[in-house]
Parts: structure tokens; sequence; C-alpha cells
């Protein structure tokens, strides 16, 4: 949403005692600085206040006799090819496939263990050093996509994939050259923090109140597809292999696919010109300064403080990997049945982040019912998991791993199943996340914040847990740790449902959002270049 192209006008109500704010394209008259001052306070008190109509999109204030009307204006659909171009869900397919091609491929060589490779501590090490930066950036990623836009952000987010996949054919080429691939581990943490807050921002603020989750299932679907092509290349490629290590020809057709996704973005339509199915039009990111950007992020957790309690959520969304990917798929499996394992636990992902999505658009069942049903489904699928993969587990070590499991072999089938249960706990666990954000906001800066925060807080639990792998802790404390912080993650979403998810999102919320937005830097400016009416 642009604070420069969209100011709100203030006029009298019918019966002179209501002051409204009107959506209108329009400057607002200028105001005293005392007026301003008053008004900065009590904008900031506005928006504590949640939202009272699902409607109207007013909140009322009993206390002061005060409302906020934010009104929504309807656009015609577009014809003939602008409808298919400007479709939300043809752009959410572009951006699945930017992902499939980028984080989806990544994922698929992540997946065999140790990235293909026979020794797996140099992989460990590069997504320690990857999930650090990853970090970093993606707290400020938010901000970033809203200066440079999404397109541009998503492009520049793609070009780390190539670059660190190439440092895996590099580095089993010339083993001298681990220090390469820590370095584009690192550089891949920053433009992935790029990707994921673009990404995050514009698939929750395409679709209308009722069409999120089955957005995020599109888009999940799209992106796990990468996941699924690339391991059937690498099962492919590996079927005869007796190595422990991928094919030189695996690596290379990955860099070649990442290659082409940087691309895909300069494909993609303007955001400012979306309209969504309801006939309501996407408002871009706002573009105001790095300061102000900066300010934005503290005002997101002041008038989103509840976003905190999810927190917890999103740090242990990809500690999981770990376990799943080195420490069992990459321990105690053959380079094939590696590859075949990998192949199915991406098309699992298909169905979990379909199934979950559906069950959270139910239209019949309200928003807080869906949100409380999404809780019951995680809760039951980490128990249901992580007992199972506990008496798997409590029969091997690192020191004490035996002959490792091939296709053929009669334990086969029922390892497979449990890994198939892991792709579909981390699907829907990732589609969930972002539907609980989507039930928050409409607004695409403010859900661009939110991305940022949970890319952020998921690459900092993923960096300390990729390093305890690197180290060699022992593989019971690492599977143990990942039930813990995944039963964690859900109580404290708890109180978050229950206090902060409302029937529907009330678009004045926005409205207030930036009303105190515009007034602090209204204050700013007028406390240098004083102007009367």
């Amino acid at each position: 949403m642009s604070d420069r192209g969209y100011h709100y006008h203030r006029r009298s109500g019918s019966d002179g005692a209501h002051n409204y704010y009107d959506h209108h394209p329009q400057s607002p008259p200028a105001m005293h600085n005392s007026h301003l001052r008053r008004d900065k306070d009590h904008d900031a008190y506005l928006m504590t206040i949640p939202p009272r109509s699902a409607h109207t999109g007013s909140t009322n204030m009993d206390d002061d006799t005060q409302s906020v009307i934010h009104s929504v204006e309807i656009h015609p659909p577009y014809r003939g090819f602008k409808a298919v171009y400007y479709n939300p869900v043809i752009q959410v397919v572009f951006l699945g496939f930017v992902c499939f091609m980028g984080p989806g491929l990544f994922n698929a060589l992540n997946g065999l263990g140790g990235g293909g490779m026979v020794e797996p501590s140099t992989s460990a090490n590069a997504n320690s050093t990857l999930y650090a930066t990853f970090a970093v950036a993606a707290f400020f990623a938010g901000s970033i996509n809203n200066v440079l836009g999404s397109r541009m952000t998503l492009l520049l987010g793609t070009t780390g994939y190539a670059l660190y996949i190439g440092s895996y054919l590099a580095y089993k080429m010339h083993p001298n050259v681990g220090a390469f691939v820590l370095a584009a581990g690192a550089y891949l943490g920053v433009s992935a923090g790029l990707l994921w807050t673009a990404q995050g921002s514009l698939m929750l603020a395409y679709p209308t109140e009722d069409q999120k989750g089955i957005f995020i299932g599109i888009f999940w679907s799209i992106f796990n597809l990468g996941g699924v092509v690339g391991a059937a290349v690498s099962f492919g490629n590996n079927f005869d292999n007796t190595t422990n290590s991928v094919s030189t020809g695996t690596y290379i057709g990955f860099i070649v696919l990442t290659g082409i996704g940087v691309l895909i973005p300069l494909l993609m339509a303007n955001p400012a010109k979306m309209i969504r199915s309801d006939g309501t039009r996407v408002v871009p990111p706002r573009h105001p300064s790095w300061k102000s950007e900066l300010f934005g992020l503290y005002l997101t957790l002041r008038t989103d403080p509840w976003i905190v309690l999810l927190f917890p959520m999103f740090f242990a969304s990809n500690w999981f990997y770990t376990w799943q990917f080195n420490d069992y798929n990459g321990a105690l499996f053959t380079i094939r049945a590696r590859a075949l394992n990998n192949l199915i636990y991406w098309l699992s992902q298909i169905v979990g982040s379909v199934s979950i999505g559906f069950l959270l658009d139910q239209r019949g069942l309200s928003r807080r019912f869906r949100a409380f049903s999404g809780w019951a489904v995680l809760i039951i699928m980490v128990f249901v998991v992580h007992t199972w993969a506990y008496f798997y587990q409590r029969g091997y070590t690192r020191e004490t791993i035996g002959d490792k499991i091939d296709i053929p072999e009669r334990a086969y089938p029922a390892h497979l199943c449990l890994y198939i249960a892991c792709g579909l706990l981390d699907s829907m666990w990732q589609t969930t996340a972002y539907w609980f954000m989507g039930a928050m906001s409409n607004d695409p800066a403010k859900l661009a914040n939110f991305s940022g925060f949970y890319k952020s807080l998921q690459s900092a639990g993923a960096a300390g847990v990729w390093r305890g792998d690197a180290v060699k802790l022992p593989f019971m404390n690492m599977f143990i740790s990942t039930w813990v912080l995944l039963v964690a993650g859900l109580v404290f979403a708890l109180p978050m449902i229950h206090m902060r998810v409302k029937d529907t999102t009330d678009y004045a919320d926005e409205t207030l959002a930036h009303m105190n937005y515009q007034t602090d830097e209204k204050l700013q400016h007028s406390d240098h270049h004083p102007h009367h009416q």
C-alpha cells in the first residue's frame, strides 16, 4: 500500500458528531502542527483497537464517538489477454515457478542428505552459513522489497541458487575449495531472504480473504514440483550409482535450470495493475525512505504485537530438515534409495499443502474454527510422525550405523512411509504459518514485514541446527530438539489464534496503520517547515 499515492480526506458526518476518513485519491488539507500532534496520538490509539465490523470496514470508538471508514473501490474486470495475464491465479503460478527453479531445486539437492556429497559436514557448514546470513537479510528484506518492488526483489533473490549449486560442482571436482562453498552459501542466504520475503508479500496480497488458503496451496504445489522434478532427475542419474554421492551431470542440470529461473520474474505483472476476483485492486507496497521503512518494522510490531507469539512457530519451521535430510535419509539409505525417498517426499508435500489449504478455506466454516482446525491437524501430525520416528531413531547412532537400506530390502517400505509423513507435516506447517499471517492483515507492506520476520526466525533456527549437525551432535539430541520445538511453536501460537484471528480481516486496520504512518511523516516535515491553513 503506497503512502504516497493514497491519502485520506477528513469531512464532517451528517450529524456533525462524527469525523470520517475516506479513502480518496487527493491530498488532505493543510493542518496546524498542534492538530497533527493531537491526531498522531489519536491515530496511534486507534490502531490498537481490534475491528468491530466485519462488513462495513469501520472501527468505532465509543469513548470519543469517532469512527474510521475505509471505502473500498470496486474495479471492472480486465478483458481479453489482460484478463488472463493479470489474473491473480496466473501470477501466483508464475510466482510458483520462480520458486520451482530456485529453492525447489535447492531442496531437491539438499534432500539427498549432505547435498549429495560423500562427506556431509561441508554441506552442513555451508547450510549453517547460508541460514545465518538469511536470518539477518530476511529481517530487513521486507523494507528492501518495499523500496525496490516485488519483481526486482524476486529477480535479485533468484541469483544465489545457481552459484550455490555451482559451488557443489566445484567441490566435487576440486575438494580443496570448501571456502568457496561457504562463500556461496553466505551469498545465497542474502538472496534467498529477498526472494522469500517478496514471495510471501505477493502470495498473501493477491487472493481475497476466502481464497488465501487455496492460493498458498497452489503456490506450494508448484514450488514443490521443483523438488519433485529435481529429485526425479537425481534418481534417474544415480539409479546405478554406487559411489554414495551424486553424479556430475546432476549438478550441471540443476545449474542450468536455476539459471533459467532468474528470468521468470521479468515475465510477471506489475502488482499495482492486479485486480482480485472480487474487484478490489491489489495495492502495491509503498516506497518511502529507508528511515521510514525501518520505522515500519517497529510499527508492524506495535500494531500487531500478537505476531510475536508466532515467532516460536517460525523458528521451528526449518529445524526439522536437518534430522530428516541428513540424520535419517542421509544416514540410513543408499544414494539411489535417498533419491527415490526425496522424489516421494516432495510429491507428498504437494498433497499436504493442497489438503490443508482446502481445509483452511472451507467457506461453510467460520475462519476462527478453520484456524483452530488447522492447529489441531498440525499437533496431531507432530505427535504421530515423531512417535513413529522415535522407534527408528533409538536403533542407531552416528557411531553404530550399519549397512545402508536399499530399495529392494524388506525394511525399506516402512521407512519410506515415515519419510512421506515427514513431507506431509512440512508442507502443512509452512502452509498454515502463511495462512495465519494472511489472517492478520491484507496490507502487502505489512505482509512483507510479517514474511521477513518468518524467514528471519526460520533461518536463525536452521543456522543453529545445521551447525549442530556439522559438529556431529548425537542423532537423538537432534531428533528430540526437533520434536520439542515443533510442540512449543504450536503451544505459543494457540493464544494468538484465540485473541487475534477474526472471521474477517478489517480493511480499517490497514487504513489506520497508514494514517499513523502518514501523520508521523507530516510531523517530521512540519517541525522543519511549518505551514498554516
